[in-house]
């Protein structure tokens, strides 16, 4: 037998803070070698941080990313254990994101990565080049600092793999792994046996299976032991890393770290028999055939065994069912921890929401209550970093700490209402109800003051003062008479954040925290620069339904029972008078449901349909119950307020990133803000289409069995969806 015990890593790295990161790495390496593991692998870029971005074009962030390097190799820390440390590094004129492997304070190899992550959220050729030699190494020089430290001028640079005397190792960094001819194959066939991805993957709603099994197909078929790290956390963007470190065995998953902490460093130990790996490989006649005809793989031959022999006292991992989160605990846990790290790095003493009873500030309020339960959760659990954190922020004296989140809710959260004469006494109710199952300090701020003498000054100004449709008035004055209201609450939002702890003689600021959902991001249902304009917003890329559906999971599982009343009303911003014959309701104000809106963001995002093409897609998937021309209506109603409104997302909020079809504007959504809204050219194209149908209906079989996603609902209560939110009808302001 071949024994091989190996450590991976989750580990909450900050971008550019190097103490943070190094501090973090030496944790883990400890960890690691006090298991007696003899491979300990890191996160993709984890001396620097993944998110630097622009910064990588910094020569400061390569050079003190050498300057970490060489503190690791001149300790004792590589000692006995080969160690893969991310970072990135200049050869010539390139720039390139490398994993560097070393052990005994020696680097073995350097290999750049050669498969660059270049779309959604990712823009690695803006920092970096892709390795192009495949079939040689070549020759580094290291700096001379290094050099004459380490004693060792060079080291092989490219891709290939490490000749142990027992086993032989090979590095396959994150996006290679998802590549239609990823390196492992041929890895295999050279007989590699250990694969080592250190990756930077980002926490977005039901994407964990599609990565394990990525994992899983890897070794199933080819036999090896796939090591995964990751980064977890927020690093300083918009992403959340998830973690999830992983060993995989001949297809079985043995080890599998959390995807949601407030851990700074957690590692992941799995006891191996490599012998199993020859096994498998030796039973598949058709990995027999193909590795006799092989092409061959550069290597690197290192004289040390990294395998003990037979040992009673070595429990091998066994076989594990995978764990995963179903997506109302991904709502609560990814944005809930995000929000820990945001806070605790911002220098912040707290946040202050919003709160209007509605579906959306209450998804919010009930993420930051899960984060103080999560946070009280692991200083029980003996996590110093958090209670430090906790400590500081709370400002709690004399050895106190947390020991209960409503108490500790208590110190770190404003809720604020502030209603007007437009606001029910049931949303009003609602918030009141949800801010003491939390614990916030919660205050109820009129505002009907203010919009008032607002509309003195106006009419000294002018002369006149609008009025509500219901009342007579014009969409103009309607318009302009909801946008005064939103924007008073932004104004007093950030005035209460800057000014509250002062009140309550507290150090510091709160942040703003806003609570605009995806879809009415994408439909520009929301005025710019109104409450939805904040300092972060953990649910700005999460759609109304899943929301609904974490409404209701968090009234049980998070103990605030007022969030099943407040997801069984229906949406509606509040911003129009209430009259008996009259309510104002967001589906009608949008002229689409929250449902079709999911349908459209995806379409136009994931699957990039323009209106002609999106049209001809949903004519088969709502064939049976609408005709060619309702449909084009529909299409044509979408795309007009889609651009009209594109404007609003570049000062969207910055957003908890968690679905495919954000429309954000800043990092992920590359699109013109200034379109023809009427499209000429592609809805004279429908039109056209629709001539040649019409009086038709497109039936081929059933539409439920045609997209499972669809089931449209005609009007405002057909799909009878959340409370009160901060949205509302305007177009273009």
């Amino acid at each position: 037998m071949r024994l091989l015990k190996v450590a991976t890593c989750n580990l909450n790295q900050w971008a550019m803070d190097f103490d943070c990161n190094l501090k973090n790495i030496k944790e883990s390496i400890v960890r690691a070698k006090d298991a007696g593991a003899v491979i300990r692998l890191g996160p993709e870029l984890e001396i620097t941080g993944y998110g630097c971005e622009d910064h990588f074009l910094e020569l400061d962030t390569v050079n003190h990313a050498w300057e970490c390097l060489k503190e690791l190799l001149v300790g004792d820390w590589t000692d006995g254990i080969l160690c893969s440390f991310g970072m990135p590094v200049i050869k010539g004129s390139e720039r390139y994101n490398c994993q560097i492997i070393c052990m005994n304070r020696k680097i073995i190899m350097i290999r750049p990565k050669m498969w660059l992550a270049n779309d959604g959220n990712y823009r690695e050729l803006r920092w970096f080049t892709a390795w192009k030699q495949r079939d040689q190494f070549v020759d580094f020089q290291l700096p001379n600092e290094i050099a004459e430290t380490l004693s060792q001028e060079s080291a092989p640079f490219g891709y290939g793999y490490i000749q142990f005397l027992d086993t032989a190792v090979a590095a396959e960094v994150c996006e290679e792994l998802f590549t239609p001819i990823p390196p492992h194959a041929e890895l295999a066939l050279n007989g590699v046996e250990v694969f080592m991805n250190a990756s930077g993957s980002h926490h977005q709603l039901r994407k964990l299976d599609i990565r394990l099994r990525a994992f899983i197909g890897a070794t199933h078929t080819r036999g090896g032991v796939y090591m995964y790290s990751n980064q977890q956390g927020c690093d300083g963007g918009r992403l959340y890393y998830d973690g999830c470190a992983s060993v995989v065995v001949n297809g079985d998953l043995v080890a599998q770290g959390s995807q949601f902490s407030l851990k700074d460093v957690e590692v992941v130990i799995a006891q191996i028999d490599l012998d199993a790996v020859a096994s498998l490989r030796g039973s598949i006649s058709s990995f027999q055939e193909q590795a006799s005809c092989k092409t061959r793989v550069p290597f690197v031959e290192a004289r040390y065994s990294l395998c003990q022999s037979f040992n009673l006292k070595m429990c091998l991992s066994s076989p594990l069912k995978i764990k995963y989160h179903s997506p109302e605990e991904e709502i609560a846990f990814g944005p809930g921890c995000w929000l820990w790290d945001y806070l605790r790095r911002s220098g912040a003493s707290g946040f202050l929401l919003p709160l209007s009873g509605g579906a959306d500030s209450s998804s919010v309020a009930a993420i930051v209550g899960c984060m103080c339960q999560l946070v009280v959760k692991e200083i029980a659990n003996g996590d110093e970093q958090v209670k430090v954190d906790a400590i500081r922020i709370g400002q709690y004296k004399d050895g106190q700490y947390p020991t209960d989140s409503k108490e500790f809710a208590k110190r770190i959260f404003y809720t604020v209402f502030m209603g007007s004469e437009n606001s029910s006494e049931a949303t009003k109710s609602w918030a009141k109800v949800l801010a003491d199952e939390i614990g916030s300090w919660h205050l109820d701020v009129p505002i009907d003051g203010v919009v008032s003498a607002l509309l003195s000054l106006f009419q000294t100004v002018t002369g006149k003062r609008p009025k509500y449709k219901v009342d007579g008035g014009s969409n103009v004055e309607n318009l302009g008479l909801q946008n005064i209201q939103a924007r008073i609450r932004m104004v007093l939002a950030f005035m209460l954040a800057s000014l509250l702890p002062w009140v309550h003689n507290k150090p510091g600021f709160y942040l703003v925290l806003g609570s605009s959902n995806v879809d009415e991001a994408l439909r520009g249902y929301l005025t710019k620069y109104d409450c939805s304009a904040a300092d972060i917003n953990p649910i700005g890329s999460i759609s109304k339904q899943d929301l609904r559906a974490f409404l209701r999971w968090a009234a049980t599982h998070l103990s605030y029972a007022s969030l099943a009343d407040i997801e069984a009303a229906p949406p509606t911003a509040e911003l129009e008078p209430i009259r008996s014959n009259y309510s104002q309701l967001d589906e009608v104000d949008m002229g689409m449901t929250y449902q079709e809106l999911s349908v459209y963001g995806r379409m136009r995002k994931i699957f990039r349909c323009g209106p002609v093409s999106m049209f001809k897609n949903l004519c088969y998937r709502w064939g049976a119950k609408l005709t060619p021309r309702e449909v084009a209506e529909k299409v044509k109603h979408f795309f007009k307020y889609y651009s009209i409104n594109r404007h609003k997302m570049t000062v969207l909020t910055p957003s908890y990133h968690a679905e495919s079809y954000s429309p954000e504007d800043n990092r992920f959504d590359l699109r013109q803000f200034l379109y023809n809204a009427r499209w000429p050219f592609q809805f004279r194209k429908i039109d056209d289409l629709v001539r040649e149908l019409d009086g038709d209906r497109v039936h081929l079989g059933d539409s439920s069995d045609q997209d499972k996603l669809v089931d449209i609902s005609h009007g405002a209560g057909g799909m009878g969806v959340v409370a009160a939110g901060s949205g509302n009808p305007n177009v273009g302001l």
